[in-house]
């Protein structure tokens, strides 16, 4: 007769990989698509990045440098808000109008303008913000 081997049933807890190289890479390229939709400047871009304008406009070119743990934290909050738009509005152009309309979830501000506040935390706020909205909070 055979001996039953224990079988786990709780699931391992989620730890995310760390993104790489190559992934935040991608994501500043959609990035870029991205801030051209919202009809963004390159001074905005700069900001949500928190990079210097001449640096956003080197990479935007093709020469992507290393990119930080910070930059890829906020590249993933931004993929994480155009997810959220494109989830939330059938019409990607009104999705991507959104961003430049007031809210009063921010006090009369526009998403954008929140974001445009510099930190990490900015792009954090309008993400969490738009993921309750669609009731993952």
């Amino acid at each position: 007769m055979s001996q039953l081997s224990p079988v786990p049933t709780s699931p391992d807890a989620f730890s995310p990989a760390a993104i790489t190289e190559a992934e935040a890479a991608a994501m500043f390229r959609a990035s870029v698509n991205l801030f051209r939709l919202w009809g963004l400047t390159d001074e905005e871009a700069a900001v949500l990045l928190d990079q210097p304008v001449r640096s956003y406009r080197r990479w935007k070119a093709g020469e992507i440098g290393r990119i930080d743990r910070d930059a890829k934290a906020r590249l993933s909050n931004l993929m994480g808000i155009h997810k959220a738009l494109r989830l939330i509005f059938r019409e990607p152009q009104r999705g991507y109008a959104w961003i430049k309309a007031a809210n009063e979830a921010f006090a009369g501000k526009s998403a954008l303008e929140v974001m445009l506040g510099g930190e990490l935390t900015d792009l954090m706020r309008v993400r969490r913000y738009l993921d309750a909205e669609r009731g993952l909070w």
